[in-house]
Parts: structure tokens; C-alpha cells; sequence
């Protein structure tokens, strides 16, 4: 991967291989032969151009993430990590600033690189209010697990969520433990500028650099498993999760628009794909207790009753808003019965 001005490599780290490149009887996700240096960026030049200038001649995919303090639309977005098969990149927001991360922009809107991600709701809410970018064309392991345990007949509720930690613990992706996140966990408990400190230490590094590593391994190994038609939910879903917590006043307007339901429908199965829809409810101040109810109990049945993701902002925000993503007519009954639970108390 060309590279206008790579900063000399200080860390390298592992690249899992891909599973053909293995012996079938054990994954070695740590290999020598995978070993891939980790650039610190703190100029756009120091970037590849392939990503600086996207182009239908180049496409790329890469892992992406992002780190930060209370990462959001309020706050501060610190490093942003790339990972391609040849090394990792992570793009300093706190020495490169706004520049930096606005040189990125036409790489993280383009249809020509997909970013592989596991969750990039808060991700994707902190670049577009923070630097106007609009993230797309994504990947989200985290929809791409549900998919694939509903291909295989095991039933979960559509917004239960598997972790990173343990997704990477499923032996059928990477079958490995990382205690080092939850080690990170505890120190942002003690320091929640955590990711603000500078120069960026071995430790930060380490981290941020183990948050994508994985993720084209994993990549690969959920697109021979889904199907045709669990690929354009996951390119919907992932369409909806990004915009998800983005509420403008235009209705997202200014979004790319969604991938339509192909001509044939890839209705094999007899079951035709269904229009997905992102429908957000406001809440009048002081009822969102009614909303989501003792423990949860309220908000839980509702999910149990529709097949449709509910989302409410949380600690974070945007408050007073619950976000419902699924089919529309159990969007639409989603939000009757939430509307009634409001009414009826």
C-alpha cells in the first residue's frame, strides 16, 4: 500500500492470517509472517493515497474505530484507527486537530473503501457532529453476528448485542481471549482523559492498534458464512446504525440514501426482503422512566413483542428520544405501543 510519507515505525503488531493461509487444526492468530508495522499519524501525508483519494479503481476495505473521551456529539474525538492488510494507522485527532481528521473525510464517505467496524453508532455520531463527516459504507461486525446466528437458526432478539471481547471469543471468528480491554476499561474508570495524554505511550498504542488488528480477519470470515440476503440487511443496517444517533433537522436529507431492495428480492427462500426503516420518537421530558420501566422491564417486553431494534441515548443522549430501527409495520408497531405505554399512565 503506497504511501506518500510513512512515519518511521516504532511498534509493530500481529495481522491475523487469513484462515486459507492456516493449518486447519489450529488458528494461529499471531503469526511472524503477519507481523505489520503501527504508523502514528499526525499529517494527512503520512496516509496512503489509495485512502486519501478514493477511486472504483482502488477499492479498499480496512478495519476502523475510533477512540476518545465520552465519545459522542459533545465529545473529544482523540485517535482514529486504520488497519489495512499491510499496517496499522492511528491517525492522532489531539496533534493532527480538525485538519487531519477532514483530510479523512472522502475516505470514510466513500462507497470505494469499506470500513469494517464492530458498533459505529457513537463512532459515527462523533465525526459527523464533531467535523461534518458522514460515515458509509461500513461493515458492523456487531450486525453481521446477529445476522449470521439468524441464518443459523439460533433466534436473538434484534438488538442483542455481542460485545468485541466476545466476538473475538467465539471460536468460529478468533477464538481468543483479550483481558488487555478490560485492563483499558479500568483505567479510563480512573482517568476518563485517558486517551488525551501525549506523547501516546506504549500502552495507548498497544490498545488502540488491538482494537482494529482483528477486524479484517473477522471481515473475511463472516462474508463466507452470509448469504445474499443477510448481505443487504447488513449494508441497511449498517446505513441505519450510522445515522442512528446523527438527528438533524432535515431527516437526514444530506445522508447517502439507502441500498434499495434489489429487482429479484433474493427471495430463494420464499421469504421476500422487507423495506428497513430508522424512526425517531420524541419523549416528553420526565416520561422516558415509563418508557423503558422498572429495570428495563417495560422496554424489554416491547422489543419481545416487535421485531425491530429499540435504541434510547442513554447517559449520553441525545436525550428524550427513543430510535427504532426493523421492518415498517413493526416500526410502526413499536411505536404505538410506546406511545400507549406513555398515554395509559
Amino acid at each position: 500500500m503506497a504511501s506518500s510519507s510513512p512515519s518511521p515505525p516504532s511498534y509493530l503488531t500481529h495481522l491475523p492470517l487469513h484462515p486459507s493461509h492456516q493449518g486447519e487444526s489450529e488458528k494461529r492468530v499471531e503469526d511472524d509472517e503477519s507481523r505489520v508495522p503501527i504508523h502514528i499519524v499526525t499529517a494527512a501525508t503520512q496516509l496512503p493515497v489509495e485512502f486519501l483519494e478514493p477511486s472504483p479503481q482502488s477499492k479498499l476495505v480496512i478495519g476502523f474505530d475510533c477512540e476518545g473521551v465520552d465519545l459522542c456529539r459533545k465529545g473529544t474525538l482523540c485517535v482514529m484507527q486504520l488497519a489495512f492488510p499491510d499496517a496499522v494507522y492511528l491517525v492522532d485527532a489531539i496533534e493532527g486537530g480538525e485538519e487531519l481528521i477532514i483530510a479523512c473525510k472522502p475516505a470514510l464517505e466513500s462507497n470505494y473503501i469499506t470500513k469494517v467496524i464492530h458498533d459505529c453508532k457513537r463512532d459515527s455520531e462523533a465525526l459527523y457532529f464533531q467535523f461534518g463527516i458522514k460515515l458509509n459504507n461500513v461493515v458492523d461486525t456487531q450486525i453481521a453476528y446477529s445476522l449470521i446466528e439468524e441464518q443459523e437458526g439460533r433466534k436473538r432478539l434484534r438488538d442483542d448485542y455481542i460485545s468485541f471481547v466476545g466476538l473475538l471469543a467465539d471460536p468460529r471468528y478468533c477464538g481468543i481471549s483479550y483481558d488487555e480491554k478490560e485492563e483499558v476499561r479500568v483505567l479510563l474508570r480512573q482517568d476518563p482523559k485517558f486517551w488525551t495524554h501525549r506523547p501516546l505511550s506504549e500502552q495507548m498504542i498497544r490498545a488502540a492498534a488491538d482494537d482494529v488488528r482483528f477486524l479484517l480477519y473477522i471481515y473475511r470470515q463472516m462474508m463466507e458464512k452470509l448469504n445474499e440476503r443477510s448481505l443487504w440487511y447488513l449494508a441497511v443496517h449498517g446505513a441505519l446504525y450510522c445515522r442512528c444517533f446523527c438527528l438533524n433537522s432535515n431527516n437526514f436529507a444530506d445522508w447517502p440514501s439507502l441500498p434499495s431492495i434489489p429487482v429479484d428480492n433474493l427471495n430463494a427462500d420464499g421469504n421476500d426482503l422487507e423495506e428497513e426503516i430508522l424512526s425517531v420518537l420524541d419523549i416528553p421530558q420526565g416520561k422516558m422512566g415509563l418508557v423503558i420501566g422498572k429495570r428495563g422491564a417495560t422496554i424489554l417486553s416491547i422489543k419481545r413483542s416487535c421485531n425491530a431494534e429499540i435504541l434510547t441515548g442513554g447517559p449520553k443522549g441525545p436525550p428524550d428520544k427513543v430510535f427504532i430501527i426493523g421492518p415498517v409495520k413493526e416500526v410502526r408497531k413499536a411505536e404505538a405501543m410506546i406511545r400507549g405505554r406513555i398515554l395509559d399512565i
